[in-house]
This record gives structure tokens, sequence and C-alpha cells, in this order.
């Protein structure tokens, strides 16, 4: 069974009455609870845990890493971003929900500022299917509309994409990329933009396959590790003078 850890910053649930609302168990709980619908054996992790709930242990038995952050990026330790990068690098799967496209583990694994327009104006959101032979896309159909969301347009300042699923456009005329995908090492990476907190995106059901959809594409291959360093030759070697 694929073993999926949700990451959330567990922030706006706090403080804000209307997330509260939209989100009573966290962001986190929401989705761990449609994934655990799904089959996966999913569990939880937030900032304020030790070490932001991100042990060697939970990193070790993660296959996908689900990753959802806003206020807080600055407040996730170097040292923990390293290791879910060696674990990406090592196999781990990552899927970076809406506004971690600004956390320090994206910009890290992209190498580049991740920066785009955004607006609040509860505008109507079309994602439209750009591959639809994507595993990513299966079970969805040519667009999902979301009545209300933030828009996020580009520039987005992000690596050109292995593979671009979903693009979006927005009732004020922009349109972004917003399902990306990416091979780190030996794990891939799938960034997906829809989620703003006051929003109940999460509980759309065709957001919710497209997560689903991204967990089984993004966990692990199962292979030897390669081998690096100093190699010895396959065949004998001609002596040349």
């Amino acid at each position: 069974m694929t073993k999926v850890t949700v990451w959330n910053e567990n922030r706006h649930e706090q403080s804000n009455e209307e997330v509260k609302k939209i989100y009573p168990e966290g962001i986190h709980g929401a989705i761990s609870n449609f994934l655990s619908k799904a089959n996966f054996d999913v569990r939880t992790a937030t900032l304020d845990e030790p070490e932001h709930g991100l042990t060697d242990e939970v990193l070790e038995n993660t296959d996908v890493l689900i990753w959802w952050g806003h206020l807080a990026h600055h407040e996730v330790e170097d040292r923990v971003v390293k290791k879910v990068q060696n674990r990406v690098l090592d196999g781990m799967g990552l899927i970076v929900l809406h506004s971690g496209h600004f956390s320090k583990i994206f910009k890290t694994l992209m190498g580049t500022s991740c920066d785009l327009k955004w607006r609040e104006a509860n505008e109507t959101e079309r994602l439209w299917v750009a591959d639809p032979s994507h595993p990513i896309t299966e079970g969805i159909g040519e667009f999902i509309q979301l009545e209300k969301e933030e828009m996020y347009g580009e520039h987005f300042d992000i690596p050109a994409p292995d593979e671009l699923v979903l693009i979006s456009w927005f009732e004020g005329g922009e349109v972004f990329r917003s399902g990306c995908t990416y091979r780190r090492g030996k794990g891939k990476v799938f960034y997906f933009r829809p989620g703003h907190e006051t929003y109940p995106t999460y509980h759309n059901e065709q957001i919710q396959r497209v997560i689903v959809n991204a967990v089984n594409w993004a966990k692990p291959v199962k292979r030897e590790k390669p081998v690096y360093g100093n190699a010895k030759p396959l065949e004998p070697l001609t002596v040349k003078s």
C-alpha cells in the first residue's frame, strides 16, 4: 500500500474563522480523508510539530509527500528542507499544492524564484486538460470548473515542465500553467495550482481525483539505486601505449 504523508503548515486554520468552517479538520485533514478513502496509507504532519513532523522515520516511511504552505514558508528549517530534497532525489514523490509554489522545498528543487502574479477576487477558474493521455488526468473531462478561486497568472517563474498537464483560465483573462510535472533524481514532482484556503476547493471531487491520480503517478519506482563513483570496466581494457 502506498504510504502518503500530507504536510500542512496549519496556520490559517488556527486564526481564520472562515477557513475553520471550510476545513474544520485542517486542509491536511480534508486531503488525508479522501486519500484514505482511495486506499492509501495516510499520515499527516504540520509545521509546529517537532522537526515539522518530518522526522527521519516519517520520511523513510513516505512514498509520496504532499505539501501545502502559505504564511510561514520562512519558518521551515533548512535542515528539514535538505532532508526532503534528499528523499525526493532518492525516489520519494512530491506533490506541491497551490501557494506551496513559494515553499523552500519547491524553490530548491526548481532552482528559480517560482514567483507569479496573483489576485483574490472570487473568480471562476477553468482548468483545461492539456494532456489527455497523462495518468494524472484519468477520469477528468475536458476541464474542471471552479466557481470561486484565487487567480494565479503568468509569468510563472519555473523551469519548463517535463510535462504540462493542466492549464488554467481565469475570469479576469489570465492563464496559468497549473499542472506541471518534473523528474528530480529518482523522484517525481507534481505542482498543482488550485487550493486557496478560503475556498472549498479540496472538497471538489474532480480536484480530489487529480490528487489521487498524482499520488499513483508520483509513487516510487521499485528498482535498485544507481551506483555512482569510480567504476571498474565491464570488459577487459586494451593496454594502449
